[in-house]
């Protein structure tokens, strides 16, 4: 049985300073031996410095079983985990939680850091997470930066490119974040994962998005 991480609710609500959003992404974890996690991510527009939350809880009920609980953060040119006391979410398969001495004498934390690396490889939404946490720029062409028209191509070409309907040869495009352009249009998530040097296009909001290699046409 392949690995398989099956995506959840996301609980999207505003900060109490009104100054973001805080987003709770859940799911399931199902090992190629049937082996069992759950867990929830989580991040906050608005919040500095950048730093996520996640738990993963595996063997409920079981005398081993417990909820481990870290932070994301941007390391390098990607993130890394950190072990902490302070509980994030519960989830169905977690037991107890744990301190983060509890967790790192638990001989079940490999498994656990396994399960977190696949959670961050193949949730959609921890793509969006992660271009977050490491600030990823972009530039929009002035019509989809103006909301006057939706992107229906977006190319990871050294600076991730985000075109709409007009052509972006006029040198009037705008810098800005890419978590930002996903907050205002949530199915460019399922691309957020392209490859440098590859893009992807569509004809509508919603529809599917066509992979190719290279960069704008």
């Amino acid at each position: 049985m392949d690995i398989r991480v099956l995506e959840g609710r996301l609980v999207e609500g505003p900060t109490s300073e009104a100054s973001g959003v805080d987003r709770r992404a859940f799911g399931e974890f199902v090992g190629p031996r049937g082996e069992l996690a759950s867990y929830a991510f989580g991040w906050t527009t608005g919040a500095d410095p950048h730093v996520a939350r996640l738990s993963i809880g595996i063997g409920v009920g079981n005398p081993g079983g417990g909820t481990f609980h870290a932070v994301v953060f941007e390391h390098e040119d990607g993130h890394a985990f950190s072990l902490v006391d302070e509980p994030f979410e519960q989830v169905p398969q977690g037991g107890p939680d744990l301190t983060a001495d509890q967790a790192r004498a638990h001989e079940d934390l490999p498994f656990v850091w396994w399960v977190a690396d696949h959670v961050m490889e193949r949730d959609r939404r921890a793509w969006w997470m992660r271009h977050w946490l490491l600030g990823t720029r972009c530039i929009q062409t002035i019509e989809v930066f103006e909301r006057r028209e939706p992107v229906l191509l977006i190319a990871d070409d050294g600076l991730w490119q985000l075109i709409g309907a007009t052509d972006a040869d006029d040198g009037s495009g705008k810098i800005g974040h890419l978590h930002h352009a996903v907050d205002e249009d949530p199915t460019l998530v399922d691309v957020l994962d392209l490859a440098p040097g590859h893009r992807a296009s569509r004809t509508y909001v919603g529809g599917p998005w066509t992979r190719h290699p290279g960069g704008p046409a």
